[in-house]
């Protein structure tokens, strides 16, 4: 009797460490997917900020009708979830904003927003 309730106990500390490995791991990719989405939240702020920019008349501090000469606002420029850069160079009619995640630098985000202010977002090393 005694081995075969020894046998359970193992069996019990088996079934609850892998229960406690799942846990962490579906905890570990809820935290990523979170930091995506708000590395995107961010990213569609700014792409709002470059149309609202590109749209402006220049005697208002804009760049009717280019996005040429835009940059990201000091206070969009980083989050808990990332910072965020104008990528590439900038013409007319687009703009790439790129956002690197604050959790790990290698996952990063680029924003394309073209001449109408529709934007277009491609993921990396997520």
């Amino acid at each position: 009797m005694g081995q075969q309730q020894l046998l359970l106990l193992i069996l019990g500390v088996i079934i609850v460490g892998l229960a406690i490995a799942v846990g962490v791991t579906m905890f570990s990719a809820q935290s990523t997917e979170s930091n995506k989405d708000g590395i995107t939240s961010g990213l569609m702020s700014i792409a709002a900020n470059a149309y609202e920019y590109k749209i402006r008349p220049r005697t208002l501090g804009g760049g009717l009708p280019s996005y040429v000469g835009y940059s990201v606002p000091l206070k969009l420029q980083s989050d808990e979830n990332g910072t965020y850069q104008v990528f590439g160079s900038i013409t007319q009619t687009q703009v790439q904003i790129r956002g690197i995640s604050s959790q790990n630098s290698s996952w990063n985000a680029t924003c394309t927003i073209d001449s109408m202010g529709q934007t277009m977002i491609s993921y990396n090393g997520w």
